[in-house]
């Protein structure tokens, strides 16, 4: 499903008054939008340098992207923050984690 970017400091700061979960290897925190917005998935991924060189970061928040792409996600604005172990995960374990801290905040069943 696509989804836009998120951006701005306010909406960052509307998403830290929302709902969270975490997993090991990444931790989501959400807000939800009522379903009439025209853009209804806004998404911010979060890599902080902790997790490694760009090459590394850039990586990671690619394949973020493409997994969460490829969800149906409801109409909501959404942060991923990357924890410094995913920079050694696999894609696989990087889905499963994802998959668990989406499950875990109620953003999906």
């Amino acid at each position: 499903m696509p989804f836009s970017s998120l951006k701005g400091e306010k909406a960052f700061q509307r998403i830290r008054a929302g709902r969270a979960g975490r997993g090991r290897l990444v931790s989501v925190r959400w807000f939800p939008l009522r379903p009439t917005v025209r853009n209804p998935v806004r998404i911010g991924i979060v890599v902080s340098k902790k997790v490694g060189k760009a090459v590394v970061r850039n990586k990671i928040r690619r394949r973020l992207r493409e997994m969460l792409r490829q969800m149906y996600l409801p109409p909501c604005e959404a942060v991923i923050t990357a924890q410094p172990e995913a920079a050694s995960a696999t894609y696989w374990e990087l889905l499963r984690d994802l998959s668990h801290a989406l499950k875990k905040s109620g953003l999906v069943q």
